[in-house]
């Protein structure tokens, strides 16, 4: 008997042969990018060896996967690369160590002091100053926090520190923090703000933007939006990690080819090793996968989708699993949470996405859907541009007539597009984890707040996203272990209702030269971090 649920095509095989032909014409693209990488600029690697460079000279290159989507500012920037570069621009009161995520003092002199439940102080280091020579005072601080906490601003940040009340200059040195509620995380998470100058930001909120001004190792030289970011070591830096090399360039290769064709003979390291080339890579450089908690998620537009049962079918008539197999050769693991297996606060959720063609198909009759006509739009991020045409093949199996609509991340973000509600179902990454690990950051990015559920997904007008609301207040507001059973709560509506879920966390390969860099890890996050790198 013909099975009409049975999608056809490349997703009935899981061979390598049929990946390379979902990867199109990856061989030519990269022998294309070798030849452009053998005539340009960048450094080379120091051979084993070789004489060490000299401390703070010397240049670093890297390749990044992320084109630039958004400018720089603090405040508003959300972009994987713009993010990446504001680690080394900026500086927040704490900050957490990129790849160990091991906190650390910034620009803080010492570990605030709790006065009482509700208020803290924080002594500024002495010393220190931003790229324009200006020193970093305690206005500059109460600027920050104010701006991100200001409802006019839309920040994103503000719902990771939903129990500030107050900032407040209590002299030259120290700033004070009142708090709504008791907030036993407060060191830790106050590294989510950095610090920037008052008087740039006023005079020309635009212009900060393009070309920001912070007081962290490396200041910006240019950054061009397709081509790349040029960084120079900040020589007025006195905090805990100065930069190690005179300069840095991180080359914007979408292309994943041309990222490949550059190490080492342009770069030094790239992130998002395709998962391909890491056997050719590792043969030459060092390559390491770490799984993460990125993931890749459908967010659907709950002003057109109301019933959750139509988003429910979307999910089950996808194989995960196979999908992770012939998209990405095994290196992600199927979501049964919205946290992956092995983070502290994961619980498996209440409603997990089997497999189940056939229960896809009935969800879709019970909410009256079965003629459904969607657009999946999603970003041309090499590895995701892989995945979703097999959920155009899953989806159109069950009768789903799929279009596809994969554009650059700006234009999706952008108000004509996902910005303003105007698309079906995207298809995107998302990595909050560069901000932090704990529960709270992570649920936070999505679904506290309006940015995302009211803004883009349209689900905020609902009983559920309330509780949600009501249940991530209630959570920061108790200890660890009492904040992890309310976690598993949300996790439990947001997997139930799937205005955004995720269908997969998968690994993050990095590869880099270990014979030209010195003290390079790879991140348990997207992008790459230079904060203690050197050149050898």
């Amino acid at each position: 008997m013909n099975n009409s649920l049975e999608p056809s095509g490349l997703v009935k095989d899981s061979s390598r042969r049929s990946f390379l032909q979902l990867a199109g014409v990856m061989g030519v693209a990269a022998a294309f990018a070798g030849t452009l990488s053998a005539c340009s600029p960048g450094g080379s690697p120091s051979t084993a060896g070789g004489t060490a460079a000299a401390e703070g000279t010397g240049s670093i290159e890297a390749g990044i996967s992320y084109q630039l989507s958004t400018g720089f500012d603090p405040m508003l920037a959300t972009g994987a690369t713009p993010q990446a570069a504001n680690l080394h621009i900026f500086e927040g009161l704490t900050e957490l160590h990129p790849a160990t995520r091991e906190p650390y003092l910034a620009l803080a002199k010492a570990e605030p002091v709790k006065v009482d439940d509700t208020t803290y102080e924080v002594q500024l280091r002495d010393g220190a100053t931003f790229h324009n020579g200006e020193p970093v005072t305690t206005a500059d601080v109460v600027f920050s926090f104010q701006r991100v906490l200001d409802p006019a601003n839309k920040s994103l940040f503000a719902g990771f520190i939903p129990f500030i009340d107050s900032v407040s200059a209590k002299d030259d040195s120290t700033v004070q923090f009142k708090l709504k509620y008791p907030f036993p995380g407060f060191s830790a998470r106050i590294s989510v703000i950095k610090i920037v100058p008052e008087a740039v930001v006023s005079a020309d909120p635009a212009a900060f933007d393009l070309a920001p001004v912070g007081s962290g190792p490396y200041s910006l030289v240019s950054a061009v939006k397709e081509d790349r970011i040029v960084f120079k070591k900040f020589d007025g830096y006195n905090g805990k990690y100065p930069a190690r090399v005179a300069d840095m360039t991180w080359l914007l290769l979408a292309d994943p080819a041309a990222r490949v064709a550059s190490v080492p003979s342009r770069a030094q390291a790239i992130e998002d090793v395709p998962y391909l080339d890491v056997d050719q890579l590792a043969s030459k450089v060092e390559v390491e996968s770490v799984q993460s908690f990125g993931l890749l998620f459908l967010m659907f537009n709950c002003a057109k989708f109301t019933d959750k049962r139509v988003r429910q079918a979307l999910h089950y008539a996808i194989d995960t699993e196979a999908v992770i197999q012939k998209a990405l050769l095994g290196n992600a693991a199927a979501a049964t949470s919205y946290f992956q297996e092995g983070h502290p606060s994961y619980s498996k959720a209440g409603t997990t996405y089997g497999f189940d063609a056939a229960k896809a198909k009935s969800l879709l009759a019970e909410a009256g859907m079965e003629n459904l006509s969607i657009t999946l739009t999603s970003t041309d991020t090499g590895w995701v541009t892989r995945v979703v045409p097999l959920i155009k093949e899953y989806w159109d199996a069950i009768g789903v007539s799929t279009t596809l609509e994969i554009l650059q991340s700006a234009a999706v973000y952008a108000p004509e597009k996902v910005g303003g509600k105007n698309f079906d179902v995207l298809c995107a990454p998302g990595d909050p984890s560069v901000f932090g690990n704990d529960g709270d950051i992570l649920l936070s990015w999505f679904y506290r707040g309006a940015t995302w559920m009211d803004a883009r997904a349209g689900w905020s007008g609902t009983p559920e996203y309330a509780a949600v609301q009501q249940k991530l207040d209630a959570a920061v507001q108790v200890d660890e272990a009492e904040a992890k059973k309310i976690h598993a709560e949300v996790v439990d509506i947001v997997a139930e209702e799937a205005p955004l879920y995720p269908l997969f966390h998968r690994k993050l390969p990095t590869a880099w030269d270990a014979n030209a860099l010195d003290g390079f890890q790879p991140l348990p996050t997207t992008g790459v971090s230079f904060i203690g790198v050197g050149r050898k």
